[in-house]
């Protein structure tokens, strides 16, 4: 569900930037809120899909991009925002 990748034109390994694929289908709300939270910024990256009918179809995605320490944490709270969410 959520796939972690290496931005490109980063040279040193502290300050190598990872990105995190939102889920499509995750509220609006909770993409700005990890924004505000987190040292993380929201970008897009084209992504092949090998699902359902998309058999290698590039499709344009958002994603968190920032510092591996950073990404981990915000994976975690989506996750735990995720289950409330669907819980309601």
């Amino acid at each position: 569900m959520i796939e972690e990748r290496s931005s490109p034109g980063t040279d040193q390994t502290d300050n190598e930037l990872f990105d995190l694929l939102i889920p499509p289908g995750v509220p609006r709300k909770m993409i700005m809120e990890i924004t505000q939270k987190f040292d993380v910024e929201i970008v897009e990256r084209k992504e092949r899909l090998y699902f359902a009918n998309m058999d290698g179809e590039e499709r344009e995605l958002l994603a968190f991009r920032g510092r591996r320490e950073e990404l981990e944490k915000a994976q975690a709270y989506l996750m735990e925002e995720l289950k409330k969410f669907i819980g309601e």
